[in-house]
């Protein structure tokens, strides 16, 4: 392991839901975890800053400002957290469980999408909640927000992409391209598509424009696999994160694998080298420079293995080759 990756030190203790960067900077991180723990690195002095302690797992989090950070998980509570002076904010909650958070600079609130099937936005300095988007009975699984563009992936294999200024009906309604259970969606930086990827070791590269044109321009791929004495073995992407600058992406799986894509020209850039677990969340820096790397066991084998690895975040700075269209 070159200097261009290291390990971070005070992991999580359980699964680590999410792994996300401050939104200006490379140098902060936060981790949500099922220990319960949401906990504020300052990466560049490879040290844990605070850790906020819940009774209830947590699904994921994200960064407010560069000085609060917002959770949600099992207990379907969201709340806020002041890493300068250590306070914490009951800011609302959800009738079950919140599985995505997410910052909507473009209202300056925080997006909450739920297993109770709605996306709540809520205004953090009046601690309410100003607009909510039903589902369509679907349970949300991921989302992502762009300036004014929320997409969302349910539990019912269904794609709603919605307006953040317009909460009463979605923009569009689309049928997830991949078979499977969708494990995370991602919106291209330019707002043009989204990249999805699936339990079934597959991605799918989908273009909002109606346009025959643009939309023969969509694809979906198999990765995330190996064959071993000719029994193909298939793994889940949980992770996907897009490279702001390149708008290449990162994937990872429960291979224990990261892949760099080029969307755009159908390949893939490069693999880093395998972990030691499964990869559970994934976050470019706002700059690309940083890739915060997520990694613990998902009980994906049929019988636990003797020994489970701990889990870990790993940082790698990757170089403009591993990250750059070709």
């Amino acid at each position: 392991m070159g200097p261009s990756e290291f390990k971070l030190n005070n992991p999580p203790e359980d699964l680590i839901s999410a792994v996300k960067f401050g939104s200006k900077s490379n140098q902060y991180m936060a981790a949500s975890s099922w220990d319960g723990t949401l906990r504020f690195y300052d990466v560049a002095a490879n040290s844990m800053r605070q850790k906020f302690v819940q009774d209830a797992p947590i699904l994921d989090c994200a960064f407010m400002n560069i000085v609060h950070v917002v959770s949600g998980g099992l207990d379907n509570q969201l709340r806020m957290y002041d890493v300068n002076t250590q306070a914490e904010t009951l800011v609302g909650a959800h009738d079950e469980p919140i599985r995505c958070v997410e910052h909507a600079e473009y209202v300056n609130g925080i997006l909450t999408g739920s297993w109770d099937k709605t996306v709540k936005l809520w205004d953090m300095r009046e601690k309410r909640c100003v607009g909510s988007f039903e589902q369509n009975n679907g349970k949300v699984y991921s989302m992502s927000v762009i300036d004014e563009k929320i997409v969302v992936a349910t539990s019912d294999r269904k794609v709603l992409i919605w307006d953040l200024r317009k909460t009463d009906s979605y923009i569009m309604k689309r049928e997830s391209s991949l078979k499977y259970q969708t494990r995370c969606i991602r919106l291209f930086p330019n707002k043009e598509g989204y990249v999805m990827s699936s339990i079934e070791g597959r991605v799918a590269v989908e273009y909002l424009d109606h346009d025959p044109e643009v939309q023969r321009r969509k694809f979906a791929f198999k990765c995330h696999r190996n064959r071993d004495h000719n029994i193909e073995q298939i793994y889940p992407v949980n992770a996907v994160s897009f490279h702001n600058i390149y708008h290449t992406f990162a994937t990872g799986g429960s291979d224990c694998i990261v892949n760099i894509w080029d969307g755009f020209n159908k390949k893939r850039l490069c693999q880093f080298h395998e972990y030691d677990t499964s990869i559970s969340s994934l976050n470019f820096s706002a700059d690309g420079s940083a890739l915060a790397i997520g990694c613990s066991y998902l009980d994906q084998f049929t019988e636990t293995p003797a020994t489970v690895p701990n889990p870990a975040i790993y940082i790698r700075y990757p170089t403009d080759q591993e990250t750059k269209q070709k």
